[in-house]
């Protein structure tokens, strides 16, 4: 006997009506009518189920802590580092993990089961590093969650950065991380990608840098990344997060740009929420939109997918941690409302995040982990274009959340139940 099926499901591919057969946690068969018994069966009466939604950056130490120690009234990238910093001395493991854990408990609800998170570690005690890391097996049961050794205060520009980013490592941290930008000058930046390029074959891991995060089109750290990654094989380990002086960059060496990415196999990651509301800043009008080229690096067949990046911290006061929600702002910020565009910007905060975390077995094909949402939404376009409830959350064929269906009914006008589904 069967451990679940889902019946009568709608897939991201666009075919309908399908079963999906699930077997000690894993999907055994997917198919029209599957003709079996199961302990568990679950209608999904035509609604859209999707593999779990990934978060390809977000940083979980800062989760939760808007108004510690005060508000960024500038709403600036750097004022929002400096805040972190003022932070940093008051720091809990506890309150680290409290937020943390409250934070995963809205992911679940909304269908994320993947996050990778970048955690800083610039503060000696590596206070932030301990707390994730007990939070990360607290949840291993319900969230993948990847760690990122993030030096916020810069590998060269602060002391004990490259001791500290080897502490962390030591301790289990998965993802070596960077900032080129925030290092003293473009040079110390180059170097720093690098060190840290170097560090990540050495030890056989992935690199997640915050690259170019800046209105700056002369900030070309990216290139650095693309170089390094093809001098030491890391083809397909290396990802540039936010990339957003591309937006500023002329079109001639973005050109040139495009196919050294692609040629380095090296993932991009935009994070529309962020990048929309923290560049530009400096603009008067006409004003720059801030996100990465996500068209033009999808056109080069570069993988691109969509990070959340902050929820309620020094750099973003809003948020509830639905992937659905940034999928949403970057189709409207890369202009993406073609109907194929449309999936590409779905496929960045499911499919192509697997791919930027390297995650095994993710998907909804025979053989793939057993893990899926059911959205109340017919298909892909109408679920970016509702935002819907997600109706339940299944890991390792398990449900673990649960949403009841949304309903809104007029006192007016036939006082029926308005289906939002339906033009």
């Amino acid at each position: 006997m069967l451990d679940l099926i889902v019946r009568n499901a709608n897939l991201p591919t666009g075919d309908t009506g399908q079963d999906i057969a699930v077997k000690d946690g894993l999907i055994a068969e997917v198919a029209p009518g599957i003709d079996a018994e199961a302990a568990e069966t679950i209608d999904a009466a035509g609604h859209l189920v999707t593999p779990p939604f990934v978060d390809s950056h977000f940083h979980m130490d800062a989760t939760l802590s808007l108004g510690l120690p005060r508000l960024n009234e500038s709403g600036t990238l750097l004022e929002g580092i400096a805040l972190w910093g003022e932070l940093k001395p008051h720091l809990t493991v506890d309150a680290l993990k409290e937020r943390a854990l409250a934070l995963c408990r809205w992911s679940i609800a909304k269908g994320t089961l993947a996050i990778r998170s970048h955690v800083d570690i610039c503060d000696d005690r590596l206070l932030a590093v301990e707390a994730l890391l007990e939070v990360r097996e607290t949840v291993k049961d319900h969230i993948d969650l990847q760690l990122v050794a993030f030096p916020q205060d810069g590998y060269l520009r602060s002391p004990t950065a490259r001791e500290n980013l080897k502490r962390a490592l030591d301790k289990g941290v998965d993802v070596v991380g960077g900032i080129p930008h925030f290092e003293r000058t473009m040079a110390e930046g180059a170097e720093s990608v690098r060190l840290l390029c170097e560090v990540a074959a050495e030890r056989g891991l992935m690199v997640d840098m915050h690259c170019d995060e800046t209105d700056d089109p002369l900030s070309r750290h990216i290139e650095s990344l693309s170089y390094q990654t093809q001098r030491l094989g890391l083809q397909g380990r290396v990802t540039g997060s936010h990339l957003t002086s591309m937006h500023s960059m002329d079109n001639y060496y973005v050109s040139k740009l495009l196919p050294l990415m692609a040629e380095a196999g090296v993932h991009a990651v935009a994070n529309p929420l962020i990048n929309i509301t923290i560049q530009g800043r400096h603009d008067s009008y006409p004003k720059r939109r801030g996100m990465t080229r996500v068209k033009e690096l999808l056109a080069q067949g570069i993988n691109v997918s969509f990070g959340h990046d902050c929820v309620m911290d020094p750099w973003y006061p809003l948020g509830s941690h639905d992937m659905m929600e940034v999928a949403h702002m970057g189709l409207h910020v890369a202009q993406m409302t073609g109907v194929e565009e449309q999936k590409a910007c779905f496929a960045a905060v499911t499919a192509n995040g697997a791919k930027t975390l390297a995650l095994e077995g993710y998907g909804l094909s025979p053989g793939c982990k057993a893990d899926m949402v059911i959205l109340q939404a017919g298909d892909v376009l109408e679920a970016l274009r509702l935002r819907p409830a997600r109706l339940t959350v299944i890991r390792r064929g398990r449900i673990i959340a649960e949403t009841p269906p949304v309903e809104s009914r007029l006192k007016v006008l036939g006082n029926e139940a308005i289906d939002f589904m339906k033009k």
